[in-house]
């Protein structure tokens, strides 16, 4: 099975070292030093099951993979859009994309079902260049439950986790999200298919819709927030708000906000992905994790007030540190 890893990071990296190690054709597209040192010396995997090393393809160049079976796409959201067209050689007639990054896909609203069905997210997809180029009917949603970080060039530390959940986006158990599922069941990931995807993508946005943001404003942890009196108001308030679309669009909440925030602040003193971005000069991913949300809300005629603040100082912030890309 031919597989190339779009974003070859900590995610990506990860996934594509698991694959490969499992016998799969795998190709990870990465940059820089982190692809120079994989050509080098391989990419090594350090584990609590142990470390191994691999040796897949590497190159910073999507035409120099050729077709694939499945591609997985693991960058971060405002990345997505400016590698839409360069992935155009890896796509043959029946290539799957796999979208394997936090947030609401750009093909959400594909074979939804209901008022919104057909609906192209500007917050996700500015100027729709991932629908038109990627397209809809090629993607194959997942959920990342994995924790890992690029320790240095070419090697990458996994943190705990091994889930990632796939589902089509009608909810068919379809032969090729199942030999998915298998390749990767059998490469050492949990990788169950859903008949909703959607659901398990709520379950992970609605703390990451409100915990992130709040972070970056804060410079709190998911403990030292949970803890804080008003960041647990905003937060609480955010998710009600959020809760409220989700609901409006078929999407079931079996936590309370309570017990949702009792969770995060049992993580202990982590840093969000947001604020982690902040503090590395990155672009956060304010459209696909808050902007989304606010825009869901205008469409259903859904009022988010704290969630319409938290956004506008969000975006203030990323001006300052010259992060924003003002599509999103």
């Amino acid at each position: 099975m031919k597989i190339a890893i779009v974003g070859a990071g900590a995610i990506g990296g990860y996934l594509g070292g698991m694959l490969a190690r499992g016998g799969h054709d795998v190709t990870l597209i990465a940059r820089g030093a982190h692809r120079d040192a994989i050509r080098q010396n391989g990419l090594t995997i350090e584990s609590r099951s142990g470390n191994f090393t691999v040796h897949p393809a590497c190159t910073d160049d999507p035409a120099q993979a050729g077709p694939q079976d499945y591609v997985i796409l693991s960058l971060k959201a405002p990345a997505i859009p400016d590698m839409a067209e360069k992935m155009l050689p890896l796509f043959g007639p029946e290539t799957a994309v796999v979208t394997a990054m936090n947030g609401v896909p750009y093909w959400y609203f594909y074979r939804h079902g209901g008022p919104l069905d057909g609906t192209r997210l500007q917050t996700v997809d500015p100027g729709e260049k991932q629908w038109g180029r990627i397209g809809p009917e090629r993607a194959i949603g997942s959920v990342v439950w994995i924790a890992g970080a690029i320790t240095a060039p070419g090697v990458i530390h996994h943190g705990g986790g091994s889930r990632l959940p796939l589902g089509e986006p009608d909810g068919r158990a379809t032969d090729r999200v199942n030999r998915l599922s298998q390749a990767l069941s059998e490469s050492g990931i949990e990788a169950p298919v859903l008949d909703n995807i959607r659901q398990e993508i709520w379950t992970k946005l609605w703390g990451n819709l409100s915990y992130n943001p709040v972070s970056v404003l804060t410079f709190g942890t998911l403990e030292s927030m949970s803890r804080d009196p008003d960041a647990r108001r905003v937060i609480a308030a955010m998710m009600e708000e959020s809760r409220n679309i989700g609901e409006a669009l078929g999407i079931r909440f079996p936590l309370t906000i309570e017990e949702r925030m009792a969770a995060a602040e049992k993580v202990g003193a982590h840093k969000t992905s947001m604020l982690q971005d902040l503090e590395s000069g990155k672009p956060m991913e304010i459209g696909a994790l808050i902007g989304v949300i606010a825009e869901l809300g205008q469409r259903l005629r859904i009022a988010t007030p704290t969630l319409d603040t938290v956004l506008a100082l969000v975006k203030a912030r990323a001006r300052a540190a010259g992060t924003y890309r003002e599509e999103i």
